[in-house]
């Protein structure tokens, strides 16, 4: 997979429909553990709540797991999933709290009621793509460090970590479509004198 969307944070939201109070949560995660954790957290927090509908999506394990937490059957926990599937989004978990607030919504109001939770919960957690990019080190006199360090970003890369020593070691992450143009752009500043080399790949945020 190049890429995948997902939220960048932990986040939360709230509306009253009816006079009953919803809640939308959401997290970041990666397993299903992390989701069970997020999930039971919420539970705990609003142990009085009347529900604690969720859903959770997760790409690794291709994994899609939803609850109605006593709701009717097909009226929370999968409009939840739903709105997660159809923002294109995974690694990713959503809580729906509840406080009845004593008017019945029915089952059309309900799976209104929980899809502006989760949309609203999805909204504060802030929706990002993720890029698979190559993780890279060079290393470089100081003389060219300023210059191969600004190189960088301008080519789409990000540096992640400098190590300054007899030499300068750069760490840093690109796209592979950003690093054709890195590689031919050092080449040509360091006369050849410099080569960058792939450590591995790993998924990072797409800058915009």
């Amino acid at each position: 997979m190049a890429g995948y969307k997902t939220v960048e944070n932990e986040a939360c939201d709230e509306f009253t429909e009816q006079r009953s109070r919803f809640i939308g949560y959401v997290k970041p995660i990666s397993t299903e553990q992390e989701a069970l954790d997020f999930i039971n957290q919420k539970r705990r927090e609003h142990w009085d709540a009347t529900h604690n509908v969720y859903a959770y999506v997760i790409q690794k394990e291709q994994l899609q797991r939803y609850s109605d937490d006593g709701e009717p059957h097909g009226t929370a926990g999968v409009p939840v999933l739903d709105v997660i599937l159809k923002s294109g989004l995974t690694d990713v978990a959503v809580v729906v709290t509840r406080y009845f607030g004593g008017i019945l919504l029915g089952a059309g109001g309900l799976v209104r009621a929980y899809t502006r939770g989760a949309k609203i919960a999805l909204e504060a957690g802030g929706i990002i793509t993720m890029e698979l990019c190559h993780t890279a080190v060079l290393r470089c006199d100081y003389n060219q460090y300023g210059r191969l360090a600004g190189l960088i970003p301008q080519c789409g890369g990000a540096v992640d970590n400098t190590e300054f020593t007899d030499s300068v070691t750069i760490e840093y992450h690109i796209s592979a479509e950003d690093m054709v143009v890195f590689d031919k752009q050092l080449a040509d500043v360091t006369c050849g004198s410099v080569a960058a080399e792939v450590t591995g790949e790993k998924y990072f945020k797409k800058k915009i």
